[in-house]
């Protein structure tokens, strides 16, 4: 997991900005401290997986040391670290127990979508990881 410098910049009459110097353009805003944090994270997230799909390199995180003493953060309000999983995560093999039944449907509607049995389960488990956190989210 990489860990990434976000410069939180307050301005009067503005929201919380916040900026990456390791991903240029890759900005976000929140009207709180926290609410600029958590988009911080989607924004950083949602830059490095277009960044992966583009088959871009990403860069080495920089120093907060580094970043500091950059005349560009002397206006900065906070700092924050904003981590990133892995991009190519470790895939495991686990062991499950399911009713024969529903193995035999899980596998057929996998087959229906011209997917493997396990990206079939990992694919319905995100989305439904995903609209969990959409729905708390809201």
């Amino acid at each position: 997991m990489a860990n990434y410098i976000a410069i939180v910049h307050k301005e009067a009459k503005s929201d919380f900005g916040v900026s990456f110097p390791d991903f240029p353009g890759c900005v976000t805003a929140g009207q709180t401290v926290d609410e600029a944090k958590d988009l911080a994270q989607e924004a950083l997230a949602l830059h490095i997986n277009g960044m992966v799909e583009d088959g871009d390199q990403l860069p080495s995180p920089s120093k907060l040391e580094d970043i500091m003493a950059d005349e560009d953060s002397a206006e900065a309000v906070a700092y924050l670290v904003v981590s990133v999983p892995d991009t190519k995560p470790r895939t495991v093999r686990v062991n499950i127990t399911v009713p024969e039944m529903t193995l035999k449907q899980i596998d057929a509607a996998a087959k229906k979508r011209g997917m493997s049995r396990s990206s079939f389960l990992v694919h319905l488990a995100q989305n439904e990881i995903h609209s969990h956190h959409s729905q708390q989210s809201a």
